[in-house]
């Protein structure tokens, strides 16, 4: 687990930028899996200004999302797919057909959450998978309780989670209550997972993450276990920390 705690927001998303940038030069047709929320909406823009000034080529890639709202189209505007095509997607070269997000509105989804893993597996699995951490340690929408085995499923979301995503609805009622999300197995199986936490709200997450046990109750914790996790956070995220982190370099606390 290579862990890098850095100063504030915008360098954890230069640094963001950094990595993803780095995995499209060396293999222009790796298979990416994005997230969404406000922590990678700093690396997107800096993904669009590396398109933009130095032409990176996002055309030979295949991407997959990690979650969707079930029961919003693709063009609501607090769906996951409006989100990725609006903060990147819309911005970039990206080839339509090799574009991958759960479908909120799928008739059957069991057999559409089949289909996903199926996707994923002919794409030869995800090279580099992006993830958030939700302040109660849950990622994609793996809430806590769910299975660290688990494959892409529709869950239940968690009153805190339902809670936090209000402030995205003007009517809180309309609050989706259920995501298709990729499992904590599948997102596992990425030959590499960079993981990012900004601010103060996600410090108490973050160490359980890095520091507790492996255990469902913070689906996060599972990152643990991963052949190659990269995280970074900021000072904030990292102020629960045991450990000071830095560049991979775990270092005890000045007494």
């Amino acid at each position: 687990m290579l862990v890098e705690v850095v100063d504030n927001y915008e360098t954890l998303s230069d640094r963001a930028a950094e990595v993803v940038i780095q995995q499209i030069r060396e293999k222009p047709d790796s298979t990416l899996g994005f997230a969404t929320g406000g922590t990678p909406k700093g690396l997107y823009n800096r993904l669009i200004e590396a398109h933009e000034e130095s032409g990176l080529d996002f055309s030979k890639l295949t991407t997959f999302n990690l979650d969707e709202y079930v029961g919003l189209p693709p063009e609501h505007e607090q769906s996951y797919a409006r989100y990725m095509w609006s903060n990147l997607f819309n911005h970039v070269n990206v080839t339509e057909s090799q574009v991958h997000i759960p479908h909120g509105m799928a008739e059957d989804v069991d057999s559409h959450c089949q289909w996903y893993e199926r996707r994923i597996e002919e794409a030869g699995g995800i090279d580099l998978q992006i993830l958030g951490v939700g302040a109660n340690g849950h990622i994609a929408f793996n809430e806590p309780g769910s299975s660290l085995g688990s494959r892409t499923r529709i869950k239940t979301l968690a009153s805190k989670t339902v809670k936090d995503n209000a402030r995205y609805f003007e009517d809180q009622d309309m609050v989706p209550e259920y995501a298709i999300t990729m499992g904590v197995g599948t997102i596992m199986e990425a030959d590499e997972v960079l993981l990012l936490a900004s601010g103060e709200r996600k410090a108490e997450a973050m160490k359980k993450t890095l520091e507790g046990h492996i255990t469902a109750m913070t689906p996060a914790s599972m990152v643990q276990m991963h052949r190659f996790a990269h995280i970074v956070i900021d000072e904030e995220a990292a102020s629960e920390l045991d450990y000071q982190h830095h560049h991979g370099i775990v270092e005890p606390k000045d007494e």
